[in-house]
């Protein structure tokens, strides 16, 4: 409707072109229109004359009212009012907002969808967790909000590649690898003093018991041996110099192949874990994507190749750093440590570099809150290559905490005490998950209530949009049982507050998908369903729909019908389900 009034005005826009009353060839994407916050100022507004009043060389008001003489004739709007200093105010016929009825029932799941980005491509990336352990209900958060934006872009019309991006190169992942491998000493009957900086999850134990079940004792040293002249641990000495110390130990006494099977079963099992929980939460990709991949590829030195002849890179204290602050970082970047490693930042950058050379017109980062000063270091890294660095969005997602009782529950990957969001999942259910992670803005931290997640009340936000749901097909079950089944209805029967606010709330949920997608904002949907759920429980409550007048009766069918194909859209773009019974 929005379109059809934007259109209207762009056709009354040309007339005055074209009569020589404006100096440019209008456009329609100059036309602004919006819903009213208040029905006695109409359904709909714009600020079009105050824009073009300029060109017009007259005051808003005046051409205003030259715009509204210039409108053609329609079968939309029943009357226009000037409000102001030149607003267009539009209310719109009954008979054009009941038709939204008819659209969604025959529209059905693809009521919602448009066209607006047109073909162009979008690598999503979201959660990219590094595979050191089980994912936990903050990666959760990621993940909900990541799928969603994807979804949302999809229908949109833009075509999405959904990305992991697996951190298998890093010095995390060797800490992984040295923890799992003192883990199985101890199940070979080697008693050691485990580093305070190595990952102590039960997970590690499980890695472990795998390697020494299929090795036995082919991978065991004496403790004297892992241990000897190894520098003190916290909190004589200094806990990453130890760890380091023992990753180098490990690949000595272990060699090379037999350390990398310890670090590959240590990074297959965890990522394995990692994809098996995420496709529970109904979260798919088209791609998980090896960082190890680029160094194999030489694409990280190819990168500090252009950076160096580019005059971007210097050298200090035996490192090589990135002139970063040149682009409005707070501090350089070392892209190339000491000891000749290339940084993990050295790795973000060939990692987006790659992204633009696959050809995608956009790319979306969903990083943790925690990340944030990685974003004008990563932003920086592609200008000084000279690539644009607005084809990056970097979305920062705030922490999620979890509450049981009224008390906080604790989330720390390396002590291993975590919820994780297998468990959040298996307490709460995957529907209550997607729907609490996304109900807030992602810039907003969360508190994620288990208790309210499994309570079966209206108090509850997804079971009382479930709800909604299930009783709108338990009303069309009745309907069907009695040999009901309403076609073409006269919806201008529908003229209580219960209906003409229902049917309002309807036509808008395709200006809310496109806010939603084109803002990242999936917390719109959520509230948009809660807002619906609340407008038809109150319908419901209010108004028999079986009554015995059959006009009203079809009428009152056809919006219960059209309620429940938006509320199962726009559950689907959560991904979470529509039960017809609970």
């Amino acid at each position: 409707m929005k379109d059809a009034i934007q259109h209207l005005l762009l056709d009354a826009l040309l007339a005055l072109h074209n009569d020589g009353a404006l100096s440019e060839t209008p456009d329609i994407e100059t036309i602004e229109v919006s819903r009213t916050r208040d029905a006695a100022h109409g359904d709909f507004a714009s600020n079009i004359a105050m824009k073009s009043a300029r060109l017009a060389k007259t005051n808003p008001r005046e051409l205003a009212q030259r715009i509204v003489d210039a409108l053609p004739a329609n079968d939309l709007i029943e009357k226009t009012e000037i409000a102001g200093p030149g607003f267009i105010n539009f209310f719109v016929k009954a008979a054009a907002t009941q038709s939204v009825i008819t659209r969604i029932i025959e529209q059905g799941e693809r009521y919602g969808a448009s066209t607006v980005g047109e073909g162009q491509t979008v690598q999503v990336e979201f959660v990219s967790a590094n595979p050191t352990g089980p994912l936990h209900v903050g990666h959760g958060r990621g993940a909900a909000y990541g799928a969603v934006v994807a979804n949302l872009l999809d229908t949109l019309g833009f075509k999405v590649h959904r990305e992991y991006y697996v951190n298998d190169a890093g010095r995390q992942m060797h800490i992984l690898a040295v923890s799992v491998w003192l883990r199985y000493l101890e199940l070979a009957g080697e008693t050691l003093p485990f580093p305070s900086n190595g990952y102590q999850g039960d997970y590690i134990w499980d890695i472990g018991a795998t390697l020494h079940r299929e090795h036995g004792d082919a991978y065991r040293h004496p403790t004297e041996t892992v241990f000897a002249d190894i520098p003190a641990d916290a909190p004589e000495g200094d806990k990453e110099v130890h760890i380091d110390a023992l990753i180098e130990r490990a690949r000595d006494l272990l060699g090379e192949e037999k350390y990398r099977d310890v670090f590959d079963l240590a990074l297959n099992t965890l990522v394995d874990n990692i994809r098996n929980d995420l496709a529970q939460f109904g979260v798919h990709y088209d791609e998980w994507f090896s960082e190890r991949s680029l160094m194999e590829s030489s694409a990280v030195e190819t990168c500090i190749d252009k950076l160096q002849a580019a005059g971007q890179l210097y050298e200090k204290d035996g490192a090589l750093w990135f002139r970063s602050t040149a682009f409005g970082d707070e501090k350089d970047r070392v892209v190339r440590r000491e000891n000749g490693q290339t940084t993990y930042f050295a790795s973000d950058i060939a990692y987006h570099l790659n992204k633009l050379e696959r050809g995608f017109d956009k790319m979306i980062d969903i990083w943790g809150a925690d990340h944030h000063g990685y974003v004008p270091r990563v932003r920086a890294a592609l200008q000084a290559m000279g690539q644009d660095p607005e084809t990056l969005d970097i979305l920062l997602i705030q922490f999620a905490v979890l509450y049981q009782g009224g008390e906080k529950l604790a989330m720390s990957t390396r002590s291993g005490e975590f919820v994780t969001l297998r468990e959040l999942r298996e307490r709460v259910g995957t529907d209550a998950a997607r729907f609490f992670y996304v109900m807030r803005r992602h810039d907003q931290h969360l508190d994620f209530d288990l208790d309210l997640a499994t309570s079966k009340t209206s108090e509850n936000p997804v079971y009382y949009v479930q709800y909604a749901h299930a009783r709108i097909c338990s009303v069309l079950r009745q309907a069907e049982e009695r040999g009901v089944q309403p076609g073409e209805a006269d919806l201008s029967r529908l003229v209580e507050r219960h209906e003409t606010d229902l049917i309002t709330h309807l036509a808008k949920y395709p200006e809310q998908v496109e806010k939603a997608g084109l803002n990242r904002e999936p917390h719109r949907i959520a509230q948009y369903l809660r807002e619906l759920a609340h407008l038809f429980h109150g319908y419901y409550n209010a108004h028999q729909f079986l009554v015995d007048d059959e006009a009203l009766r079809d009428a009152r069918l056809r919006l219960c019908e059209a309620s429940r194909v938006v509320l199962r859209n726009g559950l689907a773009l959560l991904d979470v389900s529509a039960p017809e019974a609970m």
